[in-house]
């Protein structure tokens, strides 16, 4: 719809054909119905993507502050909640609504419940479909990636990309979950529903907020910003008392004599966390009858939890699809294939992906006016 909007305003004859017989949905349900449309600290920094400086051009040229423009003319309430992101008061509703009412405006057409059939190019581009031929100059791939099927996601950005000689890079959830071992889902299971203000680290990558226990992994916050950066069979750092030093913490604690430690460790961590770790470090009675070598081990494990995935929780609950076209592929100016004239790629079906909090939405602005100015 971006794309769609830019290009139309600029005189182009506009045609957006949506499988999907409902505009938007993953707008919709976004940000628990409110759409966390943006983050006002976007930056290229946020991202990840084979090549981090692809995103450069596009972002610097429609900001935050572009887009918050357009929802302050359609006078929809919006906040901030936290670090940077932007909710609608509202119903995320308002936001599809504003982006339909600003193509309409424009001059753009939608074709919904239109199934493409196939794509050929010999000069100008033809797609078949259920709704008959549409003959074009340029065509613009905005298909998102494969998370929440459910809801219409599938691969049919990357199998035209490669239809059309562009390569992929693997696609795989992101903003996801992280699944248990069977080690850890057999200490761990029992815990879910457990929120616990945490220090993430994935690589270079460390991410301060909630983790969360569920029955099978954790999630929270804090996992989905990792789970970005998170490759198979490598591990996860998670600090569960980040500002403090759990040792000297313990120790100090050691002057309240007949005070069972896993009640004196309830008042770091939640009570039922704290009852698990010291019946898997074998700490029972008072701490003051606790040795300092079995303190530090729980302290190492409070602090350094080396948490090792099974993986994610996949497609189906990922918010975002990490990889996708190659950009080395791809004008990091206009978003246009490099080998075929007239194709351009924008969104989430690009290996572009954001960090949670609204940079995904903002990549789809500003990659979707990049090529709005082109087409």
């Amino acid at each position: 719809m971006m794309t769609a909007i830019h290009a139309a305003r600029r005189g182009r004859r506009v045609v957006l054909l949506d499988h999907s017989d409902r505009i938007g949905r993953k707008i919709l349900i976004s940000g628990g119905g409110r759409c966390n449309f943006t983050n006002i600290h976007s930056s290229p920094e946020n991202f990840v993507s084979k090549n981090p400086h692809f995103c450069k051009s596009a972002l610097s040229r429609f900001t935050p502050k572009d887009f918050i423009a357009m929802v302050k003319s359609h006078r929809i309430a919006f906040h901030e909640k936290k670090l940077g992101q932007l909710f609608c008061d509202g119903s995320a509703s308002h936001i599809v609504d504003m982006l339909v009412d600003e193509c309409s405006d424009a001059g753009a057409e939608f074709a919904l419940g239109c199934q493409i059939g196939s794509v050929s190019h010999d000069g100008s581009f033809e797609i078949k479909t259920n709704q008959g031929v549409f003959n074009s100059e340029r065509l613009v791939i905005a298909s998102g990636g494969l998370s929440i099927p459910q809801i219409g996601a599938t691969g049919f950005g990357y199998k035209l990309a490669e239809q059309f000689g562009l390569k992929i890079v693997e696609p795989e959830p992101a903003l996801d979950g992280f699944v248990f071992g069977k080690t850890d889902h057999k200490h761990f299971e029992d815990l879910s529903g457990i929120s616990v203000d945490s220090l993430v680290t994935c690589g270079s990558a460390s991410f301060r907020e909630n983790i969360l226990f569920t029955h099978t992994g954790l999630s929270g916050p804090a996992c989905l910003q990792a789970s970005l950066y998170w490759r198979r069979n490598s591990p996860v750092q998670i600090n569960l008392a980040p500002n403090k030093d759990a040792f000297s913490w313990l120790t100090q604690r050691k002057q309240f004599g007949k005070a069972e430690a896993k009640n004196v460790l309830a008042d770091l961590i939640p009570k039922r966390l704290a009852e698990k770790l010291c019946e898997l470090n074998a700490i029972k009675g008072p701490i003051a009858e606790v040795s300092d070598k079995l303190l530090k081990e729980l302290s190492n494990q409070i602090e350094n939890w080396q948490f090792r995935p099974g993986g994610t929780v996949g497609f189906r609950k990922a918010e975002v699809t990490r990889g996708g076209v190659d950009t080395n592929g791809l004008s990091s100016q206009t978003m246009e294939s490099k080998k075929v004239p007239g194709l351009f790629f924008v969104g989430e079906v690009v290996d572009v992906t954001g960090q949670l909090g609204g940079h995904n939405f903002q990549w789809a602005w500003a990659s979707g006016f990049a090529a709005g100015q082109e087409v």
